[in-house]
């Protein structure tokens, strides 16, 4: 059926957009859609990333998509648990999922369909390929965003991290700094009140019934916190049970796919299993993040600091951005060596700036872009390491 497929593209479509054909002008179109579909006839070529491997760009790129399932799905659930639990009212499996959907699919048709319109308006006018990176970007961006997001300002969110954050760069392979956190910090500042972790985090939070339903709190966990609630309240105004097991599992308010730990670990797997992540940065970030947590600990000056070092490592986004876009390959530190001290600091600064800064929370985004501009700078001192120490053992052995 594929070869049949395939087949149909090559002697009735392909003709059309290759040159000389009335379409000529839109064959890098018609070239992603193709690769999409089928492994391409050639290899990589000039500047920016490249797959060394039995894949192309576009395959290894839908493994990461894939491996994001599980949180979306998740995502897609907890939206209409938390949803109904703010109301009072009893859900079943089924109304969660058909809520969440509806609240989430739209988030992220918009995510990609913003995004994929700027690629290939750039292809079509450079005329050049149209560039693999932003299938992951794509499902990315939605996943770290609330649900009550509006739909324009995921797309102008999108449009700006796909021109400034990587197009003005030289497209997918040469970006400095992660899309997807390009667009969270481009919300971030550009309308703080949507993303500061208020009642928007529960889907149906700017509806009345749930902002006046009894003791209902759409807060995150973080934002409570940094208010030095004596106690983590749920969605229903309870105290939770066991907090730690909650925001393991992802039953909490909060960005779509980052709640859950336990989805998000199920990704690092597919990730790891596949060698496409990088085990270096993932358990160097838990590192910095935990010895962190423990230094604030040790000195205890407000209630913030004291919550328990491995608390941080299940709250807000850490996971989902240690496992998904810390590794991202493009914009972190390529030597082994820079990786530990990479993801280290990564972890160890965003838990300094999340119990630093109350009014960022979500010290994850900060730290990650902050390592992002840092990766080429760490490498460079890296390799000028290795070189010292190789000249050292050759004047040795000349010696």
């Amino acid at each position: 059926m594929s070869n049949a497929i395939h087949n149909f593209l090559e002697k009735n479509v392909k003709p059309n957009f290759d040159a000389g054909g009335k379409l000529e002008k839109y064959y890098p179109a018609y070239d992603a859609l193709e690769t999409f579909l089928f492994v391409p006839g050639h290899t990589t070529s000039g500047k920016g990333s490249h797959i060394r491997d039995g894949i192309d760009m576009k395959r290894t790129m839908i493994m990461v998509v894939l491996a994001m399932v599980p949180a979306l799905l998740f995502g897609i659930w907890n939206t209409g648990y938390q949803h109904f639990l703010a109301l009072g009212e009893t859900s079943t499996f089924m109304d969660n999922v058909l809520y969440g959907a509806l609240k989430v699919l739209p988030i992220v048709v918009v995510s990609y369909g913003a995004g994929l319109a700027v690629e290939f308006t750039f292809a079509i006018i450079n005329k050049h390929q149209v560039n693999e990176g932003f299938l992951v970007s794509g499902m990315l961006i939605p996943l770290c965003l609330p649900v009550e997001i509006p739909l324009w300002m995921v797309a102008a969110a999108t449009i700006f991290a796909v021109i400034i954050g990587k197009e003005v760069f030289g497209g997918t392979g040469m970006n400095i700094l992660n899309v997807a956190l390009t667009a969270r910090a481009f919300l971030f500042f550009a309308y703080p009140t949507w993303m500061s972790g208020d009642k928007v985090w529960i889907g149906g939070g700017t509806d009345q019934a749930v902002q006046y339903a009894d003791g209902s709190t759409g807060a995150t966990l973080l934002a409570q916190a940094t208010e030095k609630s004596s106690g983590f309240i749920n969605a229903a105004g309870a105290q939770y049970g066991d907090t730690f097991w909650d925001a393991f599992m992802g039953f909490i308010p909060g960005s779509i796919g980052e709640t859950s730990t336990f989805a998000i670990l199920i990704g690092a797997a597919i990730l790891l299993i596949t060698g496409i992540g990088s085990w270096k940065i993932m358990l160097s970030g838990v590192l910095g993040a935990y010895v962190m947590g423990l230094l604030f600990n040790m000195w205890g000056a407000n209630e913030f600091m004291m919550v328990p070092a491995h608390y941080h490592l299940v709250f807000g986004g850490f996971a989902f951005g240690i496992v998904f876009m810390a590794t991202d390959p493009v914009t972190a530190s390529q030597t082994a060596t820079g990786k530990y001290i990479y993801g280290f600091l990564i972890g160890f600064l965003g838990i300094m700036i999340r119990v630093f800064n109350p009014a960022y929370p979500e010290g994850i985004m900060l730290a990650i872009l902050f390592m992002n501009v840092m990766a080429p700078l760490i490498d460079h001192y890296v390799i000028q390491a290795n070189v010292k120490r190789r000249n050292k053992r050759l004047q040795t052995v000349a010696a």
